[in-house]
């Protein structure tokens, strides 16, 4: 089975538009939250290659998707 994560930020309306989208589907996934979480942004800076945009969908250490539906919110990753 695949890992997923979701990392996205708490004020992003898109992140949690991705979150309802995945819960609809009934798949499992690990969220985290950039903003909140420096260990998930510095995960998130590794695995994006400095990618600014939330919400972002990781598969088995891939990035699978980024932003929802054409949609995103601009983040800091410093």
């Amino acid at each position: 089975m695949a890992r997923l994560e979701l990392f996205g930020t708490k004020s992003c309306p898109y992140t949690q538009e991705m979150r309802e989208w995945l819960e609809f589907k009934g798949t499992e996934f690990v969220e985290y939250d950039v903003e909140d979480d420096l260990a998930a942004r510095d995960l998130l800076r590794s695995l994006a290659n400095g990618q600014r945009t939330v919400p972002i969908l990781v598969e088995d250490g891939k990035v699978v998707q980024v932003g929802w539906q054409g949609h995103g919110c601009i983040i800091s990753v410093e």
